[in-house]
């Protein structure tokens, strides 16, 4: 049975004060995968705003741009080389004014990635710091010490040493990711004083925000202590949620952020609910969301990324239920996402790309359109892209993934790739870098030229133009479901209710504000089951489903494979 909750006894959330980005949907582009306008094989800005109108048909309200700054692209955009110029390949500065306004002109807001833990080691910040000249000695983390004994043990998120020696200075220099990504030493004053201009710079062209790259382990403690080596990422318990990241956080905000009408949402390394509340709103260091890794981690087994195990839909569902009830009620809002540039593709790694595509995709659609949170989409899942079926190390890019694969080729871990092969095909963040399928034609569509980045095989049958012809259309589906989201109070703030605590396949939750109440249930399972949701209420009419004819009795509601239904109650 299903416990009845008042409705007349509901608080709201969010009624203290509601902002732009609590209602908005924010669409992700990785710009060199997104749309090629000039034939070189790389997407560019130009590119993105020949699709402008298909942003706007799909009903976006903001497009969060991955870094567009130049840079030698050692994790593709993430090694920041000037932040205040725009990648030769992606275009010009006044390319991405000219899409502002295109994206500004129909309503479609802009955030961009900034980097503020790390910049590329071809920043002349770095250049000047490993020579020691113009006041910039200590803009990063130095140690000084003998070139085969590492400061401490202290690895990368990408595997291997988080040190590297330079024979320029003679001393190491910290980076907790790729070897090219050295850390900016956030403890000397005119660092942080130069990254708030960095962000001002940006506010001042009109974007409307940023997502906030690794934010929470700009904080590295004296000393360097080791770390536990039981852990995959070693040192992560002294630089995650680090000794003065909120001193740091609360002055970017004071200083510079406090002046715009800027969204910020912050990428947390170990965060919990309670750390985002202390990180989100006037309460807290003034950012306003944050997105975690709790249920995207849920298939990385005891031997971290090597280790593929098995997720559960109760798993799953326990994570987000518990991060939007922590969050409810308070000014720290919540976020949900199922895939970004960094996951695998939702549809692969979450649903079923083969014989129930779009079952789970549209079903995938339905749990992040009416979630409590600001939802966050990727490019590419809109129509049900897959996961690419790499073969060859050749095919990739990806730096995590290479290091890591190549790191167990020179430790003899593996003699091969082909033993890494099974995976890389399912971790490889290269997944979701693919080119975006706009038609069946060569190159599918993306571009005239050679793609930076091989092209997914399924294009002949998954891509944009073919998507959109079919009846069982996802675009469609994802563009219905957030009309509907922008049309129904209690999906955008209502109160989270969840109905199906127990059952091992089917997730279903009310969202209630004082007139309102929703009812979502979706069959997580390649099976029909079955349940009972009689005590929620009567249907009073239905708001989507993937399937014909849902039905509208509650008390005995079979869910075919991957169903999705949305019902209005009254």
């Amino acid at each position: 049975m299903v416990e009845e909750t008042s409705v007349e006894e509901t608080v709201l959330p969010g009624d203290a004060g509601r902002e732009w980005w609590q209602e908005a949907v924010v669409y992700e582009i990785y710009p060199q995968s997104f749309n090629d306008s000039d034939g070189d094989g790389i997407g560019d800005l130009q590119g993105i705003a020949e699709k402008v109108d298909y942003l706007d048909d799909l009903g976006v309200d903001a497009v969060w741009l991955t870094p567009i700054y130049d840079s030698p692209h050692a994790d593709n955009g993430y090694d920041v080389r000037d932040y205040r110029s725009i990648l030769e390949e992606f275009g010009t500065m006044a390319d991405f004014e000219a899409l502002l306004a295109e994206l500004h002109d129909r309503d479609i807001r802009v955030v961009l990635d900034i980097v503020l833990n790390h910049t590329s080691d071809e920043h002349e910040w770095f250049q000047r710091s490993r020579r020691e000249k113009d006041g910039y000695e200590s803009f990063y983390h130095w140690v000084d010490g003998e070139p085969d004994e590492p400061p401490n043990n202290w690895t990368t998120g990408f595997g291997g040493s988080a040190w590297t020696y330079d024979e320029v200075r003679g001393a190491w220099y910290l980076h907790l990711f790729d070897e090219k990504q050295p850390d900016l030493n956030w403890r000397t004053p005119a660092v942080r004083e130069m990254m708030h201009e960095e962000v001002r710079f940006w506010l001042e062209k009109g974007v409307d925000g940023f997502r906030l790259d690794v934010f929470n382990v700009m904080s590295k403690p004296e000393g360097y202590p080791d770390g536990d080596p039981e852990e995959e990422w070693v040192g992560i318990e002294h630089f995650a949620n680090g000794p003065r990241i909120h001193e740091y956080l609360r002055g970017l905000s004071e200083d510079v952020l406090s002046e715009y009408d800027a969204m910020t949402v912050g990428e947390g390394m170990d965060l919990s609910p309670r750390d985002a509340k202390r990180y989100c709103g006037p309460s807290g260091d003034g950012l306003s969301m944050t997105y975690h890794y709790g249920h995207t981690s849920l298939d990385v087994g005891e031997d971290g990324w090597w280790d593929v195990v098995d997720w559960e839909v109760s798993e799953v569902r326990s994570v987000l239920s518990d991060w939007a009830r922590a969050l409810e009620l308070t000014d720290a809002w919540n976020t949900v996402y199922l895939g970004t540039h960094d996951t695998p593709r939702i549809v692969s790694r979450f649903g079923n790309d083969d014989r129930y595509r779009y079952e789970s995709a549209t079903l995938l659609a339905t749990v992040l359109l009416t979630m409590p949170a600001t939802p966050f989409l990727f490019q590419g899942d809109e129509i049900g892209m897959a996961n690419y079926p790499w073969s060859a190390r050749e095919e990739m890019r990806d730096a995590d993934a290479t290091n890591r694969v190549d790191t167990a080729i020179e430790s003899g871990a593996i003699e091969s790739f082909a033993e890494a092969e099974g995976v890389v095909r399912y971790r490889s963040r290269d997944n979701a870098r693919t080119p975006v399928q706009w038609t069946d034609g060569e190159h599918a569509g993306f571009t005239d030229g050679e793609p930076w980045i091989p092209v997914n095989p399924d294009h002949d049958r998954v891509n944009v133009a073919a998507d959109r012809d079919r009846d069982d259309s996802i675009f469609r589906f994802y563009s219905d479901l957030i009309d509907v989201r922008d049309d129904t109070e209690a999906l955008r703030y209502g109160v989270y209710d969840l109905l199906t605590d127990d059952h091992p396949r089917v997730w279903a939750y009310t969202r209630r504000t004082g007139d309102e109440v929703v009812l979502i249930a979706v069959n997580w399972a390649g099976r029909t089951s079955r349940v009972d949701l009689g005590s929620a209420g009567t249907v009073e009419s239905v708001l989507a489903c993937n399937y014909d004819d849902p039905g509208t009795d509650l008390s005995s509601i079979a869910l075919r494979p991957y169903e999705a239904r949305v019902y209005r109650l009254s």
